[in-house]
C-alpha cells in the first residue's frame, strides 16, 4: 500500500502536554497534513495558555489548551494526539478512548501500551467495546511508539523478510534511565531506589504480559506464529552496587538499581519470540548483561537467529539531548506521521500490521514548510 495523502489538512488536538505530548504539539505544527486545533491539559493552571508556550517552542501558535473536555469534541476535530499518562490508569484511559471514538474522533495514542496488539491479553468483551466504538463513530484508533512500538514491531517484522529461516526473534531495549525523568514509573513501576523486598508493580506475575505481551503476540502473528499460552515470564533484580543519581530519585547502593525482564513467547517449549528489557540505573553495573554500543547511552537491539543470522542496533538521540528525550521524540513523531494513514483506516482498531508505509513526508529540511524545535528539559507526562 502506497503512503496517504489527506486531500486538506486534518484538524488535529493534542491531549496532554507532558514529556510526550510537547513534543507532538510541535510535530503537528510541523506537518503539512495536519493543523493543530485544540490542546487538553489535566493542571487548571495550563487552561488558556498557548499551546506553543506549553511546548516551549518559543512562539505562540493561537492555539489555547482547556481542561473542558466536550469544548475540544465540539471542535468536531479529525484526530486526537492522544499522549496522557496511561501506566497507572490502564482502564480509565481506555474507557477515555472508547469515548473519543463513539464521539466520531480518530485516535492515536502511546498508551495503554497494551492496546498495541490487545488480543489474547484484554479480555474480549474490552476490545469488543472499542471496535463498536471506532464502528459506531466511524473512526479508528492506534495505539503505538517507540517501545512497544516502532523498534518491536516494524523494525523486526521488516527485518524478517529477508530470513530464509528464524529460529528465533529477540527484540531488546537496553537502556541507563538515571535520566529519565518518570517518578511513578521508575519508583512505582519499576522500584528503583526502593528495598529488594519490595516489589514494583512490575514484578507481579502476570504484570510483564499485560504490559509487554502485546508486542510477543504481535510479532508471531506477523510470522504466522500460534505460540503456547501463557506467555513466560522472566525477571532478574539486582542491587545497586554504588549510589547512584537519577533525575527521578537518587538511587542508593544495596537499593533496587537494575535489572533484566523478559516476555518469551514459545512453541513446543522452544522461545521463538523473545521482548527483553535491560535496564540500569548506572551505566556501569552489570557488565555480564548486554550494552548498548559503545558511546551510547541506550538502543534497540533486534537479533535474528536463524539463515541468516541478523542483528541490528537501533541508536538514537536528541540533537540536544540524551536518549531519554529522543524517545519522547520519537514516540510522538510515530504517532503523528502516522496519523493520515489512521484516519483513513478503517474504523476500530488499527495495528501496524493494518497500516501501510509510514513515513516523515513534508518533513525534510527546506522543503517548503517550517518545521520547528522544542527545548529538551523534562516535564511530567506520560511513559514512553
Amino acid at each position: 500500500m502506497s503512503q496517504v495523502i489527506p486531500e486538506k489538512p486534518l484538524r488535529v488536538v493534542v491531549w496532554s502536554t507532558g514529556t510526550i505530548g510537547r513534543h507532538a504539539i510541535a510535530g503537528v505544527d510541523a506537518h503539512p497534513d495536519l493543523e493543530l486545533v485544540g490542546v487538553w491539559v489535566s493542571n487548571p493552571d495550563k487552561h488558556g495558555k498557548d499551546a506553543g508556550v506549553l511546548a516551549e517552542l518559543g512562539r505562540e501558535l493561537g492555539v489555547p489548551a482547556t481542561t473542558d473536555r466536550d469544548a475540544l469534541m465540539a471542535l468536531a476535530p479529525d484526530a486526537v494526539v492522544h499522549t496522557a499518562m496511561t501506566d497507572d490508569r490502564v482502564f480509565e484511559s481506555i474507557e477515555d478512548l472508547i469515548w473519543m471514538l463513539g464521539n466520531g474522533v480518530n485516535v492515536v495514542s502511546s498508551g495503554p501500551v497494551l492496546l498495541q496488539w490487545p488480543h489474547g491479553i484484554l479480555p474480549d468483551e474490552i476490545i469488543t467495546r472499542v471496535e463498536e466504538a471506532g464502528r459506531s463513530g466511524n473512526a479508528s484508533l492506534h495505539v503505538n511508539g517507540i517501545d512497544p512500538g516502532f523498534a518491536n514491531d516494524v523494525l523486526p517484522l521488516v527485518m524478517t523478510s529477508l530470513s530464509q529461516r528464524i529460529d528465533e526473534v529477540r527484540v531488546m531495549e537496553i537502556c541507563d534511565y538515571s535520566t529519565y525523568y518518570q517518578p511513578v514509573v521508575m519508583g512505582d513501576l519499576f522500584g528503583f531506589g526502593k528495598p529488594m523486598d519490595e516489589l514494583g508493580f512490575l514484578w507481579h506475575p502476570g504484570v510483564l504480559t499485560m504490559a509487554w505481551g502485546s508486542v510477543v503476540k504481535q510479532i508471531a502473528a506477523g510470522l504466522g506464529v500460534t505460540l503456547d499460552e501463557p506467555l513466560t515470564e522472566e525477571v532478574d533484580r539486582r542491587p545497586a552496587t554504588r549510589d547512584t543519581a537519577s533525575v527521578s530519585g537518587d538511587v542508593a547502593e544495596g537499593t533496587m538499581g537494575s535489572v533484566r525482564f523478559a516476555v518469551v513467547g514459545k512453541v513446543d517449549g522452544v522461545p521463538r519470540v523473545v521482548l527483553e528489557h535491560i535496564t540500569r540505573t548506572d551505566a556501569e553495573s552489570d557488565p555480564d548483561w548486554d550494552s548498548p554500543p559503545a558511546g551510547t547511552d541506550g538502543c534497540y537491539r533486534v537479533k535474528i537467529t536463524g539463515e541468516p543470522m541478523m542483528h541490528v542496533d537501533f541508536v538514537h538521540h536528541g540533537e540536544h539531548g540524551d536518549h531519554n528525550v529522543s524517545g519522547m521524540i520519537t514516540t510522538a513523531q510515530r504517532l503523528v506521521n502516522a496519523l493520515p494513514a489512521v484516519v483513513a483506516a478503517e474504523p476500530g482498531l488499527v495495528t501496524a500490521l493494518d497500516l501501510p508505509l509510514v513515513t516523515g513526508r513534508g518533513l525534510v529540511t527546506g522543503s517548503g514548510h517550517t518545521g520547528t524545535t522544542v527545548s529538551t528539559g523534562s516535564t511530567t507526562g506520560a511513559a514512553r
